[in-house]
């Protein structure tokens, strides 16, 4: 049975597969996590929060990830390349550097004005 998946800050929303991994799914809903290594775990680009109250919704990290995200698994986060979906789940997709960049810089000049 299908299970609702939820990226936030676009708030987008889509059913997926158990076993499929919130990377495939971002790229299903059309949410962009930074990658470099198309999955391999091997670049920690595609680091993602899994938000307190949206319940877990992931199988648990395997030996891989966890050794790779060491003590920030502690604070939600899981590599979206690993994690499989099991059940609903909502997760926040951090800012691209670049885009962030861009944003503060357009904030700065507007207020400049």
């Amino acid at each position: 049975m299908a299970a609702k998946v939820t990226f936030l800050p676009d708030n987008k929303t889509l059913e997926a597969r158990p076993g499929t991994t919130l990377l495939d799914a971002a790229r299903r809903a059309r949410v962009h996590i930074r990658t470099r290594c198309g999955g391999k775990a091997a670049c920690l680009m595609c680091k993602v929060r899994v938000t307190e109250n949206a319940g877990t919704g992931l199988a648990e990290p395997n030996r891989n990830e966890a050794l790779k995200l060491g003590g920030l698994q502690q604070d939600g986060y899981r590599l979206a390349c690993q994690a499989k979906i099991t059940g609903p789940v909502t997760v926040l997709v951090p800012e691209d550097p670049l885009k962030s960049a861009i944003r503060r810089q357009l904030e700065k000049q507007e207020e400049e004005w």
